[in-house]
């Protein structure tokens, strides 16, 4: 979701242990009464799904399932889908009639429109890890399989669309199950994820639908099947509270592998025209996922990257800018399409906070720290794409002690053009002194500067220090803090059997959140209309705990609340368009009349990027 990956490996034939592990912590719910084993006469696919999200079978072995097989997989989780036949279904909503049959490295014998039987163990395979919080996925694992006709036709499609998904997004969870919805019976009609996993692993059918989330590095895109939910002009889905998760997106994939069928290159507010058709998946990367055995063509509508206004004589432009792990190690065309936008998207500002400059080899991982190699190329390509001869200041962190990728020594520099403004220099601070708020001349200045804000605060423990300078522009003082708060890495996703998910990750920036507005009222204390601008890639929402403990006290006030509601995004994660980078301000700046902020949309809605986060630019008269 800025977020540390979760790195993408095929399912292996370990689901045993994965399932022993969840029944042993009790995530998984194993009905007492089920026998050892069951014949076809007694179980259908109905059965072994049940009414809620979890097997009554799970750990069981079942003989003789019958279904018409609906989708092969023969790369990542190998296996096929089988489907009730036409007449085998029973009356209830809740249960799904397909489940998927795992093969593992077992050869795949079967095609699409076979009628087989399947016996086997009754599974419940939780994608990412029983840790993970995902919602597990039933299956028949260790199969033995029986085709007994092909060519038949596939059982017909259900269609996904605005009307069938419900407004409300989940349940909340059983407080005596630890806030699981597991163990709840599934209701369809009430609550979109109980939708999906109504039809877990069942032939499905979007129409013609909205993309939400560009075609990502691997070949999966989001659609939505609710073009009104919480829409933007630009055509995303905006995700504007904990309460507005968008229950109409959904990802899609692609059954073809790669190299026989490309997968279709969309940017946000493409069309999917003519949909996606085939087995709805559960994953660890997006949950319930259309794996496509058709799919449609991408009707583009030519979103166009904007480019925000010049600063005017008078006004100081400061954006903040995730350069995404910039280092020497790259390719010259990253370096020039960064430099690019930093002169025809974002004007050339005055001021510009980077996060993610790597050290000068990356992430080789020897000990270097110093990246002015990586601020000498990037300031070269600025100054070849027409820009300003940017200077820089900086502070060296400790090696490998502020998170991000091993080695690569990842740390937030300023960029300011001499032209424009000056840096107040005063005995620059290293990685472990901090700069403190002095009184020189009635005013506040920094001890250090430039100089690292707290640094040995336990917030900030294998996370990116905050670097805060003095800069001064037309005779005027203007504080400058530029941020990388702590990932959302280990939170749970939307789609967790948790409901409320669990977000572990924001105890972490609220510390971080806290030391820093510590800090701004330090500087109000001495000098009360003081310009302090707090900016950086705070990896967390405008309406969040992180940005109020920022806000507390009246010391700033997050700018993204000045854009309509609508216009509050700088990155898209599983087709939500969301805030993660922020530029706060405090009273000494003004409101919302005396400044100008934009967040300009140059990579995050598009399957080509130079980065994955959208910068901010704030312009106001000091």
């Amino acid at each position: 979701m800025p977020h540390i990956p979760t790195p993408r490996v095929p399912r292996t034939a370990a689901v045993s242990a994965v399932v022993a592990t969840a029944l042993a912590a009790g995530l998984l719910v194993v009905s007492s009464s089920a026998a050892s084993g069951a014949s076809a006469d007694e179980v259908g696919i109905h059965d072994i799904q049940g009414t809620t999200r979890v097997s009554p079978l799970a750990g069981q072995q079942v003989e003789d399932v019958a279904g018409i097989v609906t989708g092969v997989r023969g790369y990542g989780s190998k296996g096929f889908w089988i489907q009730s036949a036409a007449g085998a279904a029973d009356a209830d909503p809740a249960t799904s009639e397909a489940v998927f049959v795992f093969t593992g490295s077992a050869a795949l014998t079967v095609e699409a429109g076979d009628a087989v039987r399947v016996s086997g163990t009754v599974g419940e395979y939780v994608p990412g890890g029983a840790g993970s919080g995902n919602q597990s996925l039933t299956q028949i694992t260790k199969p033995t399989v029986t085709v007994e006709s092909s060519g038949n036709p596939l059982p017909a499609p259900v269609t996904i669309d605005a009307k069938s998904v419900p407004a409300a997004y989940a349940p909340t969870g059983d407080p005596a199950q630890g806030g699981s919805i597991n163990a709840l019976p599934l209701k369809p009609r009430s609550y979109a994820l109980d939708l999906y996993e109504s039809l877990e692993g069942m032939n499905v059918r979007v129409g013609s639908s909205r993309v939400v989330g560009a075609t990502d590095a691997y070949n999966e895109l989001w659609v939505t099947v609710k073009k009104h939910e919480n829409r933007n002009r630009r055509g995303g889905t905006v995700y504007g509270s904990y309460d507005a998760q968008n229950g109409g997106r959904l990802q899609i994939q692609q059954l073809a592998p790669v190299s026989e069928q490309p997968f279709p290159k969309a940017d946000v507010g493409d069309v999917l025209r003519g949909g996606a058709e085939g087995p709805l998946d559960f994953n660890q990367f997006g949950g319930y996922t259309v794996v496509a055995r058709e799919l449609g063509k991408v009707d583009g509508k030519g979103l166009t990257r904007e480019k925000t206004r010049r600063q005017a004589k008078g006004e100081l432009a400061v954006a903040t800018y995730n350069v995404e792990n910039l280092d020497p190690t790259d390719p010259q065309k990253k370096f020039d399409a960064l430099a690019g936008a930093v002169v025809a998207n974002l004007a050339s500002p005055d001021i510009v906070a980077l996060e993610e400059i790597q050290d000068d080899n990356g992430a080789k991982n020897d000990g270097t720290v110093s990246a002015e190699a990586t601020l000498k190329k990037f300031t070269d390509a600025i100054v070849a794409a027409g820009g300003p001869r940017y200077a820089w200041r900086s502070v060296d962190p400790e090696n490998n002690k502020d998170g991000g990728e091993p080695g690569g020594n990842i740390r937030q520099v300023f960029l300011y053009n001499p032209e424009r403004v000056s840096f107040t220099e005063r005995a620059p601070g290293d990685a472990t002194t901090p700069t403190e708020v002095v009184r020189k001349g009635g005013r506040a200045a920094l001890s250090h500067s430039p100089g690292r804000v707290d640094p040995g605060n336990a917030a900030w423990a294998d996370s990116r220090k905050p670097l805060a300078g003095e800069f001064t522009f037309r005779g005027r003082t203007v504080f400058v803090i530029a941020n990388h708060f702590g990932s959302k890495g280990g939170d749970e996703g939307l789609t967790s059997h948790h409901q409320p998910p669990v977000r572990s990750s924001e105890a972490k920036r609220l510390l971080q959140a806290q030391a820093v507005n510590g800090f701004v009222k330090d500087i109000r204390k001495v000098q009360r209309n003081a310009d302090v601008v707090v900016l950086g890639d705070i990896n967390d929402f405008e309406f969040s705990a992180a940005t109020k403990a920022l806000e507390d006290g009246g010391a700033l006030r997050s700018a993204a609340r000045s854009l309509p509601r609508s216009e509050r995004y700088s990155y898209v994660y599983q087709g939500n368009s969301q805030v993660l980078d922020q530029i706060l301000t405090s009273p000494g700046v003004g409101d919302v009349d005396d400044f100008s902020y934009d967040s300009v949309h140059i990579n995050a809605e598009f399957a080509e990027q130079n980065s994955d986060h959208d910068p901010q630019v704030l312009r106001f008269r000091p």
